[in-house]
């Protein structure tokens, strides 16, 4: 199935030229995140998540939903595909927050995009720290984005994404230029939305850029991050706060389904 690009663009709010030239993909990844919400209700509730181009379009555009970073790029892959863009699937290893267990898995996508010759990292499903700029893949220098500035380091045949936050370089993720099928991405997605220890079926994770800002939510902390100066944080301690938090702050149109309110119950009670 091809995605019904109208819709998409309808969704993001993009009504600029349809050519695979750099204006345009800069256009789509700024608006891309502050119109789709990072947010992993579906594994939170107990509901599957697939990745066919059908389902991502019922679910991020039609139904006004968000998704993690399969959903989100995948998605966005699609599109970029039908304006004539060389869009590339790619994998990385988080390693912004490590657990005290170790390394984690090779779990998040992005993608590799080739523009007149140069290659260029695109990734809106990178929760709170999502891409609004796509990144030259060129490692040491710094990059500004219309949040973040962000730059690659390369060691040993790897790239490791980081983030200028606060005046301190943060790690993101890592990853390596061995393309990924949809079949690697299913295997992934898989653990990620129904393993008792993933924490996308364990935590509430929402994210949002904004003009100027982001927005998020870890369990039941809500925290605005502004360009500058010190981030806002509140705790959410009703289901009722917590599901007008979802729509009016995230913009989601929330499922209607009893399996919502149980699990925001238990996010709330921590």
């Amino acid at each position: 199935m091809s995605i019904d690009l109208d819709a998409y663009f309808r969704r993001i709010g993009y009504d600029g030229p349809r050519e695979a030239k750099f204006e345009t993909l800069g256009a789509i990844n700024r608006l891309h995140p502050q119109a789709i919400a990072f947010e992993n209700l579906d594994p939170l509730m107990g509901v599957p998540v697939p990745l066919d181009t059908a389902s991502l379009e019922r679910k991020l555009v039609r139904a006004g939903r968000g998704g993690y970073c399969y959903e989100h790029n995948l998605l966005l892959g699609e599109a970029l595909k039908a304006l004539g863009f060389a869009v590339t699937g790619l994998a990385g290893r988080v390693i912004k927050d490590p657990p005290a267990t170790g390394p984690r898995a090779r779990t998040h996508m992005l993608l590799k995009l080739d523009l007149d010759g140069n290659p260029h990292i695109v990734d809106v499903g990178f929760g709170i720290a999502a891409l609004t700029a796509p990144v030259r893949l060129e490692p040491d220098i710094a990059q500004p984005t219309p949040h973040e500035t962000v730059r690659l380091i390369e060691t040993d045949g790897e790239f490791e994404m980081q983030a200028q936050v606060g005046g301190a370089w943060v790690p993101l993720y890592r990853f390596d230029l061995q393309e990924q099928l949809l079949q690697d991405y299913e295997v992934c997605n898989w653990y990620m939305s129904t393993h008792p220890s993933s924490q996308f079926v364990a935590e509430l994770m929402v994210s949002r850029a904004d003009a100027g800002c982001r927005h998020a939510l870890r369990g039941n902390r809500y925290t605005l991050r502004p360009g500058a100066g010190p981030a806002e944080a509140r705790t959410i301690d009703t289901v009722a706060d917590m599901r007008k938090t979802l729509q009016e702050v995230f913009r989601i149109t929330l499922p209607d389904t009893g399996q919502l309110d149980e699990a925001l119950r238990r996010i709330v009670a921590g």
